[in-house]
């Protein structure tokens, strides 16, 4: 039983005139009385009763009418189905984010695709850097959103796309809080607390590129718990200072957060394996990360396709 015989069937039991039927097929009478005659054939009984005057359907017919109809209807669901996943309006797509990227930048980037494919399916998962290298390299998350970068790895493709910037938190009896801005330097011999490299790497990462780039060297101590924010760390009076951005800030009144002067950024990157995507919706949302405007008070980096745009003219 083929498509075009159920085609052909159910075109003659809406119009009940073979003639009205080939003119809606767009085929030629001869054509479409064959088709009906092999389906029939095939199963086994008269669909139809013809005379001069009228065409009706049979009790057989008429059962499979509704069959039919539901069949015809099943495959163009389907053909629409897969049309939009080709075009990666619909699909799904795992995405693993660090701790960094876990609290802005991942929901802001899945809200911007649910609105470009609301078809699709996202599956945001937080997850520890080494975790998610490992499983963007065995195909478990599609796409990984990480501060700063990650390992290289064969078949892995990474952009530096965003950025934000970078924020010093002090107590709020520290002596520069009242600034409106502070200068690392200003902090250089004061004890700064550092998230745990073992929790942490990709921010502890950044932390030390920050020290690098503004060149001071101040004295560190390892902020306790798992709290990226290490919101509880002015209680004590071991450290002096955090280093931290926007999304990561702790709510606390006992915190004064402050921008860095001159003002340094903290970058994000976006990676994805080409070679393990399934579906296109992938592709589509790594491109609508990579072109997309970040969130508000972000920076765009080289590897976003809005950069040169958004760069002032000199």
């Amino acid at each position: 039983m083929e498509l075009r015989q159920l085609e052909a069937f159910v075109a003659v039991a809406d119009e009940l005139h073979f003639g009205r039927a080939a003119e809606r097929l767009h085929v030629a009478a001869p054509t479409l009385s064959e088709l009906i005659r092999r389906l029939e054939r095939e199963v086994g009984t008269s669909l139809f009763t013809r005379t001069t005057r009228r065409v009706a359907l049979t009790p057989a017919g008429s059962e499979l009418l509704a069959r039919a109809k539901v069949i015809l209807d099943e495959v163009a669901d389907a053909g629409a189905a897969v049309r939009r996943i080709a075009a990666g309006d619909a699909g799904a797509v795992r995405v693993g984010a660090t701790p960094p990227a876990a609290t802005v930048l991942a929901p802001h980037l899945v809200t911007l695709f649910a609105d470009a494919a609301p078809q699709a399916e996202v599956e945001l998962r937080r997850m520890w850097l080494p975790t998610l290298a490992d499983a963007l390299a065995a195909g478990e998350v599609d796409v990984a959103i990480t501060c700063g970068t990650m390992p290289a790895h064969p078949g892995i493709s990474s952009e530096t796309f965003v950025a934000e910037e970078l924020l010093v938190g002090l107590r709020d009896t520290h002596r520069f809080a009242a600034q409106q801005t502070v200068m690392l330097s200003q902090l250089c011999h004061d004890v700064l607390g550092v998230p745990p490299a073992a929790l942490f790497p990709a921010w502890a990462s950044s932390v030390h590129n920050a020290l690098d780039e503004a060149g001071v060297a101040p004295p560190t101590r390892e902020l306790p718990g798992t709290d990226l924010a290490g919101a509880r760390w002015a209680e004590g009076e071991e450290i002096d200072w955090v280093l931290l951005i926007s999304s990561v800030s702790p709510k606390d009144e006992a915190v004064v957060v402050l921008p860095v002067s001159p003002t340094q950024l903290v970058p994000f990157s976006l990676h994805w394996s080409p070679g393990l995507a399934h579906t296109t919706v992938v592709a589509r949302f790594v491109r609508t990360a990579l072109s997309s405007a970040p969130p508000s008070g972000w920076h765009t980096q080289a590897g976003h396709l809005l950069h040169e745009m958004a760069r002032p003219t000199p």
